[in-house]
């Protein structure tokens, strides 16, 4: 049996996937929560087999969440999923330790063809983002080079910004001081030629990273 933790802050995007899962033999939904903290202390507590992480999420997100798990909890294995097709960095991504990446618009058979992959320790990308990998070493996508400049530190204190995060509220949440995030606030700014928050979060809107539904 392979036990599937979902993490999303959305209720009905969790709903609709647990359908998926409940209709395949040999897979049970173990666990629904809605923020990347829950999902840690879930993880430390019942170590269900594999984790469908939201990325965009309220308090730590997908990314940090799936960087303690990956360091906490070795045996989880976890599948980014994303609404955006044209995310720039998915190999980044998987190099901060997740097993799989997917799309919300993935079909139920790809879905469940990424969690049994990944449950037997086989990386998994959902069709689309792999050709788009493919696609983005070839033509040199714009984006992509653009964003690998960042630390992965740096990217996810990015996230965190454009979702409206305060700079005291992100070093509580990452256990940095305010000092620290600033400056890490800065070298983005400075890699990325950003002024202000505003110009960061409207890259982050163009380039697919960010939805306006975050930003509700």
């Amino acid at each position: 049996m392979i036990n599937v933790l979902l993490v999303d802050d959305h209720e009905l995007v969790r709903t609709g996937i647990r359908r998926i899962i409940d209709e395949v033999r040999g897979m049970k939904v173990v666990g629904e929560v809605a923020t990347g903290e829950e999902a840690f202390q879930f993880c430390r507590n019942e170590e269900p087999d594999v984790v469908l992480m939201d990325m965009n999420m309220p308090g730590i997100g997908g990314l940090e969440a799936t960087k303690k798990i990956v360091r906490y909890c070795p045996d989880v294995k976890i599948i980014i999923l994303t609404v955006h097709t044209e995310d720039p960095f998915p190999s980044k991504v998987m190099q901060m330790g997740a097993s799989g990446f997917v799309t919300k618009q993935t079909g139920p058979d790809d879905l469940i063809q990424a969690i049994r992959s990944v449950n037997v320790g086989q990386r998994y990308l959902a069709p689309d983002i792999a050709q788009q990998i493919a696609l983005s070493k070839f033509t040199g996508n714009d984006a992509e080079q653009m964003f690998d400049s960042l630390s992965e530190r740096e990217l996810q204190i990015m996230l965190m910004i454009t979702k409206g995060e305060k700079v005291q509220d992100i070093a509580e949440q990452l256990s940095l001081s305010s000092k620290t995030v600033n400056s890490y606030r800065y070298r983005i700014f400075k890699k990325l030629n950003v002024q202000n928050d505003v110009e960061l979060t409207h890259i982050a809107i163009r380039h697919g990273m960010l939805d306006m539904e975050t930003l509700k």
